[in-house]
């Protein structure tokens, strides 16, 4: 069977680049790199991957579009700048992701439910705006392409978002207090290259499911009271 009649997952980053971020951008770059030499060496559940590395702060910039990972040399650098408008990653996503499946099965490919790991270090500065379009976004009767939505806040991110914006609680985390910054980006990277590799080994087996590593570190943002 060739690779093109089997099942491929888009996995989606979405990282905050709000100026708060710089302290830990370089960190957070270490760890793509990290990710993408681990996916290099796991070519099997590479080929079921194809991954897109986005970022946004009071816009959003896709930095890469889904690629199948073992066909880059490189990935992209984060950068900061501006606020965290998490309006505008949602937007994004809701015109990317049916726009990534449907060109995805024209490659002959079944499509498994696209995959977002949203990553913030603080709280939306659009509050009142980025919900109405969330709402739209995870509502699979309106957005058949809706994604599973696995959200990690670090720094001033608050629970209580976090867990609204992951799609189910058991995809909501939040770094433990006391916790350096730069440790959570380190422990969320190696948490999304295990997740990432886990998943494209399921999607390639008999029972294609995602796969949610919680990050070392990291807590049920349910069970903040």
């Amino acid at each position: 069977m060739s690779e093109t009649a089997g099942r491929v997952l888009p996995v989606y980053l979405v990282a905050d680049e709000s100026r708060s971020m710089s302290p830990v951008v370089d960190e957070l770059n270490a760890g793509l790199r990290s990710l993408h030499e681990a996916l290099l060496r796991e070519p099997l559940a590479a080929a079921k991957v194809r991954f897109s590395i986005v970022g946004f702060s009071d816009d959003v910039i896709v930095h890469s579009a889904l690629a199948d990972l073992r066909n880059e040399t490189t990935l992209p650098q984060l950068t900061v700048r501006g606020g965290t408008a998490y309006s505008a990653a949602f937007t994004l996503l809701l015109d990317r992701l049916p726009a990534d499946v449907r060109a995805l099965k024209r490659e002959g490919f079944a499509v498994h439910r696209p995959a977002v790991f949203f990553l913030s270090d603080g709280q939306p500065t659009d509050p009142g705006q980025w919900e109405s379009v969330y709402d739209q976004l995870v509502d699979r009767d309106r957005t058949p392409t809706g994604p599973n939505i696995i959200a990690c806040g670090i720094g001033e991110a608050k629970a209580e978002t976090i867990l609204h914006v992951a799609t189910r609680p058991e995809f909501a985390f939040v770094a433990t207090p006391g916790v350096e910054v730069g440790l959570a980006i380190a422990e969320f990277c190696t948490a999304l290259t295990r997740s990432v590799i886990k998943s494209g080994q399921a999607v390639g087996g008999t029972e294609a499911e995602l796969v949610v590593e919680r990050p070392d570190s990291f807590r049920m943002a349910a069970d903040v009271l």
